[in-house]
């Protein structure tokens, strides 16, 4: 269906704003991903859940929201303390995980990652925001996060799990990431924590379901979902949104849902 031919830009506006209405409230928040970080209160420990469970979205979401969870509890629920202080030993145990392709060798060396972020820069958040207000484009901010994430020792296989946009990569689930993050308003699902960057520089999630999406309402016309369709599509929602386009992410998710695909 190329529904850019059967909605007038109007019809398109009403539309999306329909879905994001609908879908952007806290009923959203149990069967997604992001549901893993909304069950804790402190900031560094929404921020390590959240990084987690973004990392491992792929695929059906009951299995990843249950897969993260469980690396929740590998991490004794206490993600932040765990990033700080695991013990050899208490690494060690994180073997035995397995999610897809994500595996428990993978699982070590992320925590390590990101306990030589935390010790480096005081956090995720504040390298994401210190890298922000020193050059002004979330693009450069996702190169940066990669180079310095996998700064530490660690086995090549857990590249995989963080794409790079300096090989083109659309790098959906670090977008999502820092959606949840950015994003603030008074609907409940994302935290808004980051306040120093604005929602106007986010990117949108793009994945499969998103690209074909976005294809199928005349936003996206590149075929390829790499970092230029990601750029394409959400320079086609600023024509909506200016400030806050990737608030239609809930909108494409949502025409999903509604199967605008099917009609």
């Amino acid at each position: 269906m190329d529904a850019s031919c059967n909605f007038s830009k109007e019809e398109l506006r009403d539309l999306l704003e329909r879905l994001h209405d609908k879908y952007n409230n806290p009923d959203f928040i149990e069967a997604d991903p992001i549901s893993v970080p909304h069950s804790f209160t402190g900031r560094d420990d929404r921020e390590i859940a959240g990084l987690f469970a973004s990392t491992i979205a792929w695929g059906n979401r009951k299995a990843i929201v249950k897969s993260a969870r469980r690396m929740m509890q590998y991490m004794d629920n206490a993600p932040a303390d765990f990033v700080r202080n695991a013990s050899r030993h208490e690494l060690s145990l994180l073997q035995s995980y397995v999610h897809r392709t994500f595996n428990g060798q993978d699982f070590i060396d992320f925590v390590m990652a990101v306990r030589g972020m935390c010790e480096r820069f005081g956090g995720i958040g504040r390298f994401v925001e210190g890298r922000y207000a020193a050059t002004g484009s979330m693009a450069q901010v996702l190169s940066d996060f990669r180079r310095e994430f996998f700064a530490v020792e660690h086995c090549p296989h857990c590249e995989k799990h963080i794409s790079s946009i300096d090989k083109g990569a659309a790098c959906k689930r670090l977008n999502m990431y820092f959606r949840w993050f950015v994003r603030r308003d008074d609907r409940g699902v994302d935290f808004g924590e980051w306040r120093s960057i604005p929602m106007s520089a986010l990117y949108l999630p793009l994945d499969v379901h998103t690209g074909n999406m976005g294809r199928a309402l005349g936003l996206l016309r590149r075929r390829q979902n790499d970092w230029k369709a990601t750029v394409e599509i959400t320079d086609s929602l600023r024509e909506f949104d200016p400030s806050d386009p990737v608030r239609y992410d809930f909108s494409l998710f949502g025409a999903g849902i509604d199967g605008y695909l099917k009609q």
